[in-house]
């Protein structure tokens, strides 16, 4: 699978542009928050062969500029069932941020993807990861060597889990799910630069506490939420 990354909006957040190597069927991951994505697809030559958009989480830097991809690219949209609520508040979001251009109808949803569910892209299967905590249903997209995470893990950290409907206790077990993956796969993050499962593992302070279970060297450490 070839991944193409595209940092944008005000929020620099990565999107990205997964194409099936066989086919060239390509799929959407994240949005930012205006009409940047969109117009840089469009204008790549030779065009992709966009079959559907997939969103890791509903907060506005990742799904806010769902409706302007949906007016370009008339394709499914696939969104954690449980984010439904934060979906809902998109246009709160905008307000919230000072962005009264995002106080609009967010786009539609066409499926509601739950942990364990698989999307084929061309001859790609794509599995599906709930990684709740950052958001309720923040879930991550990966096939045999690629995962693209959204904002559960960055290279040397991890998402915030102070948000509105954070919740550090679910985000502690659902890194705990996360390094249960081949430590080989390499990490698409919402923000920042790639890195690998078992670099993180290594190297990332926020995963001391797993080191700890697996008797793996400490490396270094942080505490950032209970139970940890």
């Amino acid at each position: 699978m070839q991944i193409r990354v595209f940092t944008v909006g005000l929020f620099q957040v990565n999107t990205y542009l997964l194409t099936d190597e066989a086919t060239g069927a390509s799929a959407i991951v994240d949005t930012g928050e205006t009409e940047e994505l969109a117009e840089r697809l469009s204008a790549l030559d030779p065009a992709p062969d966009v079959r559907m958009i997939l969103l890791t989480h509903a907060h506005i830097d990742h799904a806010g500029g769902l409706v302007h991809l949906q007016e370009r690219f008339d394709v499914p949209t696939y969104l954690p069932r449980l984010e439904k609520p934060l979906f809902e508040t998109l246009p709160i979001q905008g307000r919230m941020f000072g962005m009264p251009a995002l106080d609009r109808p967010c786009g539609r949803i066409d499926h509601w993807v739950e942990d364990g569910d698989t999307i084929a892209l061309g001859e790609t299967t794509l599995r599906f990861l709930s990684t709740p905590g950052h958001t309720p249903g923040q879930g991550c997209y990966f096939d045999d060597a690629d995962i693209v995470v959204g904002d559960t893990l960055f290279a040397g950290s991890i998402g915030r889990t102070d948000f509105p409907m954070s919740d550090p206790k679910l985000a502690v077990e659902s890194l705990r799910r996360l390094m249960e993956l081949p430590g080989s796969l390499r990490v698409h993050s919402g923000h920042g630069p790639m890195t690998t499962l078992e670099t993180e593992l290594r190297e990332n302070p926020f995963l001391a506490y797993i080191r700890r279970e697996k008797g793996l060297p400490a490396g270094p450490s942080i505490s950032w939420a209970p139970g940890t």
